[in-house]
């Protein structure tokens, strides 16, 4: 078998991220995983180079994921992380950020506000950011 091995870290919850990931992000979803993953088990190694460690022949990656504006400004942007071990030729799938309302958006269907999903636990700061960047973009 040719290329490199997908592994998890921590399987039960990457997955969980993933689902939450389809559920409220299908563009970043589909990308990962019809565009990004097969690039990566061929050795094409997409995003940007965070750090490297000779002594164990690691290289660590940030790949950006596509995702609407408004939910990259209130809630952070949609990042894959991964580590590449060159030696035994396997891609460790790290997390997903911003991994906390994805979690909580895998627990609990969560509410929107003007488009945008809000946190249940941070509503107010979130309803709050929603308005701010809106008040910003009629200007």
């Amino acid at each position: 078998m040719k290329g490199y091995v997908l592994d998890y870290i921590n399987e039960n919850e990457f997955k969980k991220l993933e689902r939450a990931l389809k559920k409220y992000n299908m563009l970043a979803f589909k990308k990962l995983n019809f565009e990004y993953y097969p690039l990566l088990r061929n050795g094409e190694f997409v995003g940007e180079c965070i750090s490297t460690n000779k002594k164990d022949n690691t290289v660590k990656y940030e790949l950006k994921l596509p995702s609407d504006k408004m939910f990259a400004a209130v809630h952070g942007e949609v990042k894959l992380y991964y580590t590449v071990y060159l030696d035994e030729e396997t891609i460790m799938l790290d997390t997903i950020t911003p991994t906390n309302i994805l979690l909580e958006g895998h627990m609990s269907e969560l509410a929107t506000y003007k488009g945008i999903m809000i946190s249940k636990a941070n509503a107010s700061k979130d309803k709050f950011k929603i308005d701010l960047l809106n008040m910003l973009q009629e200007k």
